[in-house]
């Protein structure tokens, strides 16, 4: 099935697309949606060349505004790039759109409840041609960071800081995550 996966450069959404892709059988497309955030630079970098390894071609969908968003909590951001997923040149019916949240973090917006939420929002939208899936939402942190190790992935082409500094600043939520990775 055509699968857009929502990739950030990041362990997690690499991850989520070699699984659709190697495990599920996917006809997987990246789309790496650049919001203005801080990071954003370092991000499709790393979405880019992670796509390569993946054998996949990699997407922009780039959304101008005026608010540089940093580090923390960006509310209703997933919804925000599963519908800029529905808008972009990608989105081709019969579909899913896929993210690649897992359990253990503090976030509505990578939970159970807000996937079969939008997923649907999305199913009624496009008369159930189009669904919202996210492979491990319910595994935790550790396990996909050894699936993406088990994998082979290369772990030095991800980014995942979000400050979008170079070095990545080493006090972020998503820089503590992967300290805790080792």
């Amino acid at each position: 099935m055509r699968t857009i996966v929502l990739l950030s450069g990041g362990i997690d959404s690499s991850a989520c697309a070699h699984f659709l892709a190697h495990e599920g059988g996917n006809d997987v497309h990246p789309l790496f949606v650049d919001y203005g955030q801080k990071a954003a630079h370092a991000e499709r970098t790393a979405a880019h060349a992670l796509s390569e390894v993946l054998g996949l071609t990699s997407h922009t969908f780039a959304v101008s505004n005026n608010q540089s968003f940093g580090k923390g909590e960006i509310r209703g951001r997933n919804a925000f790039l599963i519908f800029c997923a529905v808008m972009s040149a990608l989105y081709v019916e019969p579909c899913q759109i896929a993210l690649g949240i897992h359990a253990g973090t503090p976030y509505y917006d990578c939970t159970d409840g807000f996937v079969n939420l939008v997923d649907q929002l999305i199913a009624e939208q496009s008369d159930g041609k189009a669904r919202v899936v996210a492979p491990f939402v319910w595994w935790n942190k550790k396990k996909v960071f050894d699936y993406f190790v088990q994998s082979k992935l290369p772990l030095e082409l991800t980014y995942s800081c979000e400050s979008g500094t170079s070095p990545p600043c080493g006090i972020c939520l998503s820089c503590g995550d992967r300290k805790k990775l080792g």
